[in-house]
């Protein structure tokens, strides 16, 4: 692949392979501008008017554009060359960053304006999520892909740690729309260092491409041979959804309880400190049975909206997160290994397609009937279930044989 050899070890690992390297590089720039921008969606709704409900509808015209377009991105992905669909996603990222600037900077953004820039980058981050998911294994060793997948988690989270209170700092010295601008210039650089790179070209196709439908039910056929990948991606649905109403009034909440922005990116910097810690874990963790551990350890994401009940102090709340973070940063990295060691590259990318959309299928759900919902029925209501909901998903899917069944695929064995 790049030369070097294919056990994990090492001072750098995964690192020490150009090709991931370069990946690696741009990846990170790209999630420091996604660390600040999470923070300033929030309160650019908030501060030009918008209400709970009203993030709620901006959020859920990210993950709808998500939704729908996603099994077109996983086709495209593994018909086209992977990295030159992800240049595509980042360059119409980056304009429409670039646009949102202009109208929170000169005071003219309404809430459609974000909501519609939001429902643009849902749809290039539907191309380029499951080509980047078919694109990692052609840039670094087999030995070295679980490791691939920690660091990339791993920088991700790094951002976070930083990005959230930098964010809130700008926000409250500047505008939210040079927050936009900044992560503009983040997608930019992400292009830049794709159009560098020279991965392992992709196996042959066993057969010829087919017209988009068949693609999709071939896609699909690879997902219901394999029930374990059907019972989680049904599994994430359902925790995503309960997932949607701490995102939805953890803002409003810290607006009206906590201090505003300020506290709020606190509180998302504790996630991001609990994602290096748990990127840190899957360098090395390497459980026998990775997705009945990855559940397992998935009922830490019912701490947080627990902890916005009351509300608790600052710090808990934080450290909530960060434990929800750790929990996810180990299932992510050992699902997404999971996926491109038992599925084959011709199909990698349409299986990574139909994991996003059944995953996201019912959070635009959350966050449309978060504000609603917690205005009916209370905000302890509201955030108890979520709990409660999360928890049963995560543990319940522990029943599903298959799903405990899952190991590694050796070096060897791998799929081409």
């Amino acid at each position: 692949m790049s030369g070097e050899p294919t056990t994990p070890g090492g001072r750098l690992g995964a690192l020490a392979e150009p090709q991931f390297r370069l990946l690696w590089i741009g990846q990170t720039a790209s999630a420091a501008g996604d660390a600040l921008i999470f923070v300033a969606v929030a309160f650019a709704v908030l501060q030009v008017g918008g209400s709970a409900a009203d993030l709620g509808i901006v959020f859920a015209a990210f993950t709808v554009s998500n939704v729908a377009l996603v099994l077109a991105g996983g086709v495209w992905a593994d018909r086209l060359p992977r990295q030159s669909v992800m240049v595509v996603c980042d360059v119409v990222r980056a304009i429409a960053e670039v646009v949102m600037a202009i109208l929170l900077l000169s005071g003219t953004a309404q809430v459609w304006h974000i909501a519609v820039g939001a429902a643009t980058i849902g749809g290039a981050s539907a191309f380029f999520g499951p080509a980047s998911q078919g694109l990692i294994p052609q840039t670094v060793s087999a030995g070295r892909l679980q490791q691939a997948n920690a660091l990339i988690g791993l920088s991700r989270n790094s951002t976070r740690i930083f990005g959230p209170p930098i964010s809130g700092l700008l926000i409250a010295f500047s505008s939210t729309g040079v927050v936009f601008l900044i992560d503009s210039v983040t997608f930019l650089i992400s292009a830049v260092s794709l159009l560098m790179l020279r991965p392992t070209p992709a196996p042959p196709r066993p057969t010829e491409p087919q017209p988009f439908l068949a693609e999709l039910a071939a896609g699909w056929r690879e997902v219901t041979a394999r029930p374990w990948i059907v019972a989680a991606i049904c599994t994430f649905a359902i925790s995503n959804l309960a997932a949607a109403p701490f995102l939805i009034l953890g803002p409003v909440v810290a607006e009206q309880h906590l201090g505003g922005a300020a506290a709020w990116g606190f509180v998302l910097t504790g996630g991001g400190i609990g994602g290096v810690i748990g990127g840190l874990l899957a360098l090395r963790w390497r459980p026998s049975r990775p997705l009945m551990s990855g559940f397992m350890v998935m009922g830490a994401v019912s701490l947080p909206p627990l902890a916005l009940i009351a509300p608790l102090p600052i710090v808990l709340i934080a450290a909530s997160s960060l434990l929800s973070v750790v929990a996810i940063e180990l299932a992510n990295t050992w699902w997404f290994t999971m996926l491109q060691q038992h599925v084959p590259d011709h199909a990698r990318s349409r299986v990574s397609s139909y994991d996003w959309l059944v995953s996201l299928v019912f959070q635009p759900l959350g966050f449309l009937l978060a504000g609603p919902l917690a205005a009916w029925i209370g905000l302890t209501a509201t955030l108890v279930g979520a709990a409660v909901i999360g928890l049963l998903a995560n543990y319940g899917v522990l029943l599903v044989r298959a799903v405990r069944d899952v190991r590694w695929v050796s070096e060897v064995e791998a799929p081409a």
